[in-house]
């Protein structure tokens, strides 16, 4: 099968993992904020947010773990769209750098 028969999310170079776990964002004015994420994977995230972020906007986040064996996932990240949902906005961010 040639790749543009194959369906996109075939396409993607990383796996991404279904979540609904709580996460902390922090914008570039330094308020801070819970929202859900709902996906991960190695390049980028999908987070549920109540209010809108514009696109382009650097944000810190910090999803922590429910093991004393593995850190919080903390990173810098871009937002690259921000959609209307019923309930709130859909974030769909680009890792930037994972700082830890």
């Amino acid at each position: 099968m040639s790749m543009s028969m194959k369906d996109y999310s075939e396409k993607r170079d990383y796996y991404r993992m279904q979540l609904d776990s709580g996460i902390q964002i922090t914008d570039s004015l330094g308020r801070s904020f819970t929202a859900i994420c709902r996906d991960l994977s190695g390049t980028g995230m999908q987070l549920l947010v109540s209010e809108a972020l514009e696109e382009g906007a650097e944000v810190h986040t910090l999803l922590p773990t429910t093991s004393d064996r593995f850190p919080p996932l903390e990173t810098i990240s871009k937002v690259v769209r921000c959609t209307p949902s019923a309930d709130g906005y859909l974030l769909g961010l680009s890792i930037v750098q994972v700082k830890r």
